[in-house]
């Protein structure tokens, strides 16, 4: 079998198998950089892009240092949403299935929207390695089904979105339970200033890795900008999807109202359309997750819940039915396509009133290509900015030209008119050059 450059970290012969497994041939940046002090037992920070191999940066150290001869939990992993608890449990999975009939490593997935008295006896066998939500947690906690006074790693993934969601005070009460000396490992996308008061409560003198992006977003990823120009959002959404016919399209709304019109329009149009997003009953989100990951739908309406953490294979586009009101999820959105060195797609439906927010993307080095849909084909249309460029060009040529004709050392009466009359055809001989210039 193939060798791999993860033997260098000298971990158990199961995780050894599990990575070959899994295709894993070189660390990632945040890997390679911070699994040494995770197995030496630092606390941690760990900062960078989703995408990046956050999840194994963390998971294989634990699982390194697991003993499945102890029967209490040894580390507790707490994801913000049920989808990205229920994923990072699937990883736990992969690899722990090469552990030895003997030596078994086992886990469990808590999260709302389950039996939870059946949780409760399933719990009765204390298992190695919790994932879940941390209000389900610590709801366990206080029932007395689950002890986490033994455990010696915790989790906290996707921080910044834990706070978003207000789930961070669940989270101090779950650590405030743990034993003093308790490994305390934190993994965001980014590191809000509103985070810290938790960081420096339970991290002291942590190992900090940050991994600065590259560039913003994925090298083979196009942005597209789209007018609205007074249409149906909704029907020009359609009629996107089925000119494009993509591998795998997400459509993002800001909020769960836009994206059931959305997703209840490109039904009663003959679309077969998954939507993701808080309001849908847990079941449902389950349910959908799994007919998506099963390839059972081509088009995806979903909120920034799926913009975070959640892996969806195989997206080709990704649609801004609306901008987001926080400019990072842009990022976070169109990270779901151009993923593994794949091509892909983001398009972004504007109106004027986004000019702002389209600029302040721009200068974070986001380059749009502007286009729209016509008679069913997609052609280039002038830059939204042409008309502001050109004002800006030609106060530029003026402002030139007053310095260039300037007033004379003795005035004579009429002489604001004659040099107004200067200036007039100075501007307008530099707007001619330009034109011919353009011309050539």
């Amino acid at each position: 079998m193939k060798q791999t450059k993860f033997e260098k970290f000298s971990f158990q012969p199961f995780l050894i198998e599990a990575i070959k497994d899994l295709n894993f041939y070189e660390p990632t940046e945040i890997q390679e950089r911070i699994i040494p002090s995770l197995l030496n037992g630092e606390s941690a920070i760990g900062q960078s892009q989703t995408g990046t191999g956050k999840t194994h940066a963390y998971l294989l150290p634990i699982l390194n240092k697991i003993n499945p001869h102890k029967d209490h939990v040894q580390a507790v992993i707490m994801a913000p949403t049920r989808e990205l608890a229920l994923q990072i449990h699937e990883e736990v999975q992969k690899i722990t299935i090469f552990t030895e009939e003997d030596a078994k490593i086992t886990s469990k997935c808590l999260i709302g929207g389950t039996d939870k008295q059946r949780t409760i006896e399933k719990l009765k066998q204390q298992p190695h390695v919790v994932v879940g939500t941390p209000s389900r947690i610590h709801d366990l906690m206080q029932e007395g089904a689950l002890s986490v006074r033994q455990v010696d790693t915790i989790v906290v993934d996707e921080a910044d979105l834990m706070l978003d969601l207000g789930f961070i005070e669940d989270v101090d009460r779950i650590a405030a339970a743990m034993k003093e000396d308790v490994q305390i490992l934190v993994f965001s996308a980014t590191i809000p200033e509103k985070l810290k008061p938790f960081l420096k409560k339970y991290l002291d003198n942590p190992r900090y890795t940050h991994v600065a992006p590259k560039q913003l977003t994925a090298a083979k990823l196009e942005h597209i900008l789209v007018p609205q120009r007074h249409r149906d959002k909704k029907e020009l959404v359609y009629n996107m999807l089925t000119n494009l016919n993509p591998y795998l399209a997400i459509v993002f709304a800001n909020t769960k109202k836009s994206a059931d019109e959305l997703a209840d329009h490109l039904l009663e149009k003959g679309l077969k359309v998954a939507r993701i997003h808080g309001g849908l009953e847990p079941r449902e989100r389950k349910r959908s997750m799994k007919q998506i990951q099963d390839l059972q739908y081509q088009y995806i309406v979903a909120t920034d819940l799926a913009a975070r953490g959640i892996d969806i294979q195989g997206v080709s586009h990704v649609i801004n039915y609306e901008i987001p009101q926080d400019l990072d999820f842009y990022v976070h959105r169109v990270g779901r396509t151009a993923r593994a060195g794949y091509d892909g797609t983001a398009i972004t439906i504007y109106e004027q009133g986004h000019y702002e927010a389209l600029m302040s993307l721009e200068n974070r080095g986001i380059e749009f290509v502007n286009k729209d849909l016509e008679r069913n084909e997609w052609v280039e249309v002038d830059d939204r900015n042409k008309r502001r460029k050109r004002v800006r060009q030609e106060d530029e040529v003026e402002k030139t030209a007053h310095k260039f004709i300037r007033k004379p050392a003795k005035v004579k009466p009429g002489y604001k008119k004659k040099r107004q009359r200067e200036i007039d055809r100075y501007v307008k001989k530099q707007k001619r050059n330009t034109r011919n210039s353009r011309k050539k």
